[in-house]
């Protein structure tokens, strides 16, 4: 992606955001709604760095709505894992009638989630207040995490929830390409890189596909 194409500002977002997914009104007031409880819940636990709160609809709203672009025509359940205060699952609720599985382990965290579901009326969000390993196994249509482990340890984690069919969106930031070539070649094969739209350094890492998890010993 070119320079000239990233977010740099709050209305190029919006603006990106409207040209993408053309967002009814009662989907802007529930992205108004969530980023005004994201910002208020702020000052109680830290969900995001105070210094991104000037630039939220870049940093947290198109950053999470990019994720959803590059899954045009995806279909099934969405599992985001490492949810925290729901980026990028709130927001690709908002834009999208995929059923999601917002994964969180801390409950003050899950508190909030489940708050703005219940006043945004999302029906199809279910929170999992558990980690990872005690979710139960369910086929997931896409599985993103925007910051949950290192790259290996999220496969290995997560695998067990892919299909065939599975999209992974996997934002990595500056070492995507490092953290990939890091990998078993096996699961290097079903990923290619993708520009960020919101930082001119930062990657996406999209796969496609089932992701066997790593043996373990017998117990």
């Amino acid at each position: 992606m070119a320079d000239a194409e990233i977010l740099n500002d709050e209305s190029a977002a919006r603006d990106w955001l409207a040209q993408a997914f053309a967002p009814s009104a009662e989907q802007w007031a529930r992205l108004e709604r969530f980023a005004a409880m994201l910002i208020a819940e702020n000052e109680q636990q830290n969900l995001i760095a105070a210094s991104t709160i000037p630039i939220l609809w870049v940093r947290h709203i198109a950053d999470s709505a990019q994720l959803l672009a590059l899954d045009a025509g995806g279909e099934g359940l969405w599992i985001d894992l490492g949810s925290g205060p729901g980026l990028p699952g709130l927001v690709v609720a908002i834009l999208s009638e995929r059923p999601m599985l917002l994964v969180e382990s801390r409950k003050r965290r899950c508190d909030f989630l489940r708050a703005v579901v219940a006043e945004l009326g999302l029906a199809h969000v279910e929170v999992a207040e558990a980690p990872l390993e005690r979710v139960e196994t369910r086929r997931a249509g896409t599985i993103s995490a925007r910051a949950f482990a290192p790259l290996d340890r999220l496969i290995d984690l997560s695998a067990r929830f892919s299909t065939e069919s599975t999209r992974w969106l996997l934002p990595k930031g500056r070492n995507a390409v490092k953290e990939l070539a890091s990998l078993p070649q096996t699961w290097q094969n079903l990923f290619h890189v993708e520009h960020s739209r919101t930082d001119a350094d930062s990657r996406i890492l999209v796969g496609q596909g089932r992701i066997a998890p790593k043996k373990r010993g017998k117990a």
